[in-house]
């Protein structure tokens, strides 16, 4: 320590969310490490000069610190991505543990996607545990939730805690209340990163748009209220009847309902189960909307011809964001809760917890990335409180 000042450093450290939270609890940064020179330099701008560019998939840096916080990369793991069970990032979680134990911190915290603990990819997350059992570490398990860590986002997060000896503690954190999401987003005005770009009148985007409310989206393979299809958008995907639009919903209802195959959420269906399941013959109606594009041939089955589950999510006004990623700023992706628009890198920030003296520098892309890669600063916030005032007094 640093007279009673804890000290922190962090592996995979990014632009540096991690850090802020345990900063904002009393921990003084001194070493982080990324491969990403933008992201290094960024966290140098921001935090503190302490951030150096390495590769940790085969250097095991010199570090003094009472606390080793690691983000290895997640796309490997993500349901959100391939989950490749080779991708060479996954083996960074391990490498990770090593150099924990070669640095031997009193505390080591690691982070990552909930799915990395999923079915075979499990593996590495468990050797990691039985690494750190092995050299002398107590070890937990936690998942935080951005509304219950101070965050105004649906975030879910896995987090290993360590800490060297063997005083056994319950993982048991502190609620953070999140503030409401509009709040959050309110009064932004000039600050950096903040340049909305409405959608052009009269475009295609803009029509889509307006057909979106708050915590809706443009889906065609579930049957809710949250669930706007493009036969409901006919000014841009073209007009139907409703008796087509009642075919339609049934092949959406009949997708999920008829499996053949054990992988993936639904299957093509077979037009005379259509027929069956609707009480009258309806082949006229699908080949009118496979030749409008609604509708497309699979082998001798039928499909829809859209089948993303959710494009221009409108964040809702009343409750949680969805998760911030790297795709945030995509406004095929992402609606601003009121403006028909997609989000700014500030509005971003502000959902991830970042205050808007932060810069993220001026290319979109690049911030993005930087704020949707990043750990929340408040859900970091909570962890760094309970290391200081738990873990640290028992760590040997």
């Amino acid at each position: 320590m640093h007279g009673n000042q804890p000290t922190v450093a962090s592996l995979f450290a990014g632009c540096g969310g991690f850090d802020i939270g345990f900063k904002s609890e009393g921990f003084r940064p001194v070493a982080a490490f990324d491969i990403d020179p933008v992201a290094v330099d960024t966290f140098n701008a921001n935090i503190v000069d302490v951030a150096r560019i390495c590769d940790l998939s085969n250097t095991t840096p010199q570090i003094s610190a009472d606390v080793l916080l690691a983000g290895s990369p997640c796309q490997g793991f993500s349901t959100a991505g391939k989950r490749a069970l080779e991708d060479p990032r996954n083996d960074l979680l391990i490498r990770a543990g090593e150099i924990a134990l070669a640095v031997r911190p009193k505390v080591f915290v690691l982070e990552n996607v909930p799915a990395a603990i999923s079915g075979r990819h499990g593996s590495r997350w468990e050797q990691v545990e039985a690494m750190l059992r092995a050299g002398g570490y107590m070890v937990e398990r936690i998942v935080a939730e951005g509304p219950g860590s101070g965050v105004p986002q649906l975030r879910k997060r896995l987090f290993l805690l360590a800490w060297r000896g063997d005083v056994p503690v319950r993982c048991d954190l502190a609620p953070r209340a999140s503030p409401p999401l509009m709040e959050t987003l309110a009064g932004i005005g000039d600050a950096s990163g903040h340049d909305p770009l409405p959608f052009r009148p009269c475009s295609r985007e803009a029509h889509i748009a307006a057909r979106i409310g708050p915590g809706q989206k443009l889906c065609n393979v579930r049957i809710s209220p949250a669930a706007v299809h493009t036969w409901d958008i006919p000014e841009v995907f073209g007009p139907t009847t409703e008796s087509e639009k009642i075919v339609l919903t049934a092949i959406v209802r009949l997708r999920r309902r008829d499996r053949r195959r054990d992988f993936g959420d639904a299957d093509p269906v077979e037009i005379d189960r259509v027929c069956s399941h609707l009480g009258r013959c309806c082949h006229a109606e699908v080949e009118r909307l496979i030749s409008l594009n609604y509708l497309r041939r699979v082998d001798d089955y039928i499909d829809l011809k859209h089948t993303y589950n959710g494009k221009f999510r409108r964040l809702p006004l009343d409750g949680p964001s969805p998760t911030v990623d790297t795709h945030f700023g995509d406004p095929a992706l992402f609606l601003h809760p009121r403006e028909h628009r997609g989000l700014t890198p500030r509005e971003a920030a502000r959902i991830q917890g970042f205050h808007d003296k932060f810069d993220f520098g001026d290319v979109k892309a690049r911030a993005f990335r930087l704020i949707g890669n990043a750990v929340p600063p408040p859900m970091a916030g909570r962890l760094a409180h309970f290391v200081r005032d738990v873990l640290l007094p028992v760590a040997a």
